[in-house]
């Protein structure tokens, strides 16, 4: 078929034909190169992502606690700001079988510098049990001297749990509840008599609770 056209006519096509590939070749490398700007994009957005992620687990403080008794692994563990004692007891590596937890409340908030002590069945009957202490050696019920001289418990509103509170004259479970919900949203009280910021704590309830609560 080339044979039947002119010189000039296959100038021409070759010409044509040279055009054609070069644009088909065009067409290939702009295809290429929005696959791989893609694919760049992708990858910056990931390490992006990853940094922020990396970021915001940095910028999260730890608590530093020690857990004895009933657990799979005592010691020193270290948790993340705002943990509960299930987490504290997840981190130890579980309950042993012997644990009794009928009155280890795996809601309470932790602190940093506390020590917890997880009770067994094989604890002996009687002898008094203190889950919680802080970084001073004492339980979150602290004893004081009343104006008569004799000794009483004092509450710390800002490590009882929502059953320790109720022990208090005229605090029910929803008061119990609303005190440690406040405490979780605004941190600890700074006073006792800031309790009355919790709704349905006013003046004649705190006259009753303030010789009875503290917040050390």
């Amino acid at each position: 078929m080339l044979d039947n056209l002119s010189l000039k006519q296959k100038k021409i096509l070759i010409i044509i034909t040279i055009i054609v590939g070069i644009g088909v070749m065009y067409i290939i490398y702009n295809k290429l190169g929005t696959n791989n700007q893609e694919i760049e994009e992708n990858i910056l957005v990931q390490n992006n992502s990853n940094s922020t992620k990396e970021e915001t687990e940095q910028e999260k403080e730890q608590i530093i606690v020690h857990i004895t008794g009933a657990v799979k692994e005592p010691g020193i563990v270290r948790l993340d700001e705002g943990s509960r004692m299930e987490d504290a007891i997840e981190k130890a590596g579980g309950l042993t079988e012997d644990a009794d937890i009928s009155d280890v409340n795996l809601a309470y908030v932790l602190e940093d510098g506390i020590k917890i002590k997880i009770p067994s069945n094989l604890d002996i009957e009687g002898e008094e049990q203190e889950i919680i202490t802080d970084d001073i050696g004492k339980n979150i019920t602290q004893e004081t001297e009343t104006a008569n001289g004799n000794s009483e418990n004092q509450i710390n509103i800002n490590k009882a749990t929502e059953t320790e509170l109720e022990s208090l004259p005229g605090i029910g479970a929803e008061l119990a509840s609303r005190i440690v919900e406040y405490r979780n949203q605004n941190g600890k009280f700074s006073s006792c008599e800031d309790i009355k910021n919790v709704s349905g704590i006013g003046d004649s309830k705190y006259e009753k609770l303030k010789d009875l609560i503290c917040v050390k």
